[in-house]
């Protein structure tokens, strides 16, 4: 059994989740202690302690230590298993994240998936459903499974209630590929999305992009969310290249003006454009678990993040699979996976 320390490095969630999708892809038993020690509210929340339950439910594991507020579990997993799940988070917690800890191990499962996810869609410190569908699932379909995703409600935080589908035809194996130019860009577009909340501010947000980004009025988009239970705002903006989609995203808050939301993901968008690497920080982060398990491939990234070199450390424990960093221009640097 691999003993993790859950306040090694970055020290949040992905310690956990990664762990728990590793663990059912090598079939590998674990112990994972500290978790999210050097939180605000250490052990788990509710998304985490869905994420290790759905993992069970998943693999059948033997788990000690689900609980709330927990910082310590260990797990045994079984047979992985393709069906029907619905996994609710009961609050506005990450669907994505919960999905993350699960979909590793079912892309390779002997039976087709079926996921419903409720919860949060939409949230700060997590890849909203924009960034799962545009970016990170079409990269992982290019690895040998098909995995189609649909928003049927949106979920903000605080009040959540949103719902996503994920169906996953699982491959034999997973190829893994190479994705070290973005190509010639197709189409660009930035859309703010409001739900019970004054229209005016995702035209604001758009002013601001118009402004900084210098977007056409073809290229910017308003969108009013009448399903979602709660208030919300997300600004999504979108490059697409010829091989890679990067999606740059802004929420709105309480005490957080359109203009600062707006800001951000300029600015997120801005830094990326400035670098010639395909890969930003968060889908760097999300390859390399699939990129891992499928033992080969490689990608150029615009930079490595405590929270990505963590992720490293972390996979060397559960497969003995070669990973090369090589530096380049302006903190760019290429992963290859496999000898």
């Amino acid at each position: 059994m691999i003993s993790i320390d859950g306040s090694h490095g970055e020290g949040g969630g992905q310690i956990l989740r990664s762990s728990l999708a590793l663990s059912m892809r090598t079939g590998t038993p674990f112990r994972i202690e500290k978790i999210r020690a050097g939180r605000k509210k250490p052990g788990l929340l509710r998304q985490h302690l869905t994420a290790v339950q759905a993992a069970a439910r998943v693999c059948q594991a033997r788990v000690t230590g689900d609980g709330i507020g927990s910082t310590r579990v260990t797990f045994e997993p079984g047979e992985v298993r393709g069906g029907e799940y619905c996994f609710s988070i009961g609050t506005a917690g990450s669907t994505t994240l919960v999905l993350q800890t699960v979909l590793l191990p079912l892309l390779t499962a002997k039976a087709p998936s079926r996921i419903v996810l409720e919860g949060g869609t939409h949230n700060p410190h997590a890849p909203p459903f924009d960034f799962l569908e545009r970016a990170y699932l079409p990269l992982v379909n290019r690895m040998g499974p098909k995995v189609r995703a649909t928003l049927e409600r949106a979920g903000f935080f605080p009040a959540g209630g949103g719902r996503l589908v994920v169906e996953v035809e699982p491959a034999a194996a997973l190829s893994g590929f190479e994705l070290l130019e973005r190509g010639a860009l197709g189409s660009r577009l930035a859309r703010a999305t409001v739900s019970r909340l004054p229209v005016d501010i995702a035209e604001r947000e758009l002013r601001v992009v118009s402004k900084r980004l210098g977007w056409r009025d073809a290229e910017l988009q308003t969108h009013e969310e009448r399903a979602s239970p709660g208030p919300g705002n997300v600004l999504t903006l979108l490059l697409e290249h010829e091989h890679v989609t990067e999606v740059f995203t802004g929420f709105g808050e309480i005490g957080r003006t359109a203009e600062t939301v707006a800001a951000d993901a300029t600015q997120a968008c801005e830094s990326y454009l400035k670098r010639s690497a395909p890969a930003g920080e968060y889908l760097t982060d999300q390859l390399m678990l699939p990129l891992a398990a499928a033992g080969s491939g490689a990608f150029r990234s615009t930079g490595l993040s405590r929270h990505a070199r963590t992720h490293l450390d972390l996979i060397a424990r559960f497969l003995p699979v070669p990973i090369r960093v090589e530096g380049g221009d302006a903190g760019e640097v290429r992963l290859t996976f496999g000898a």
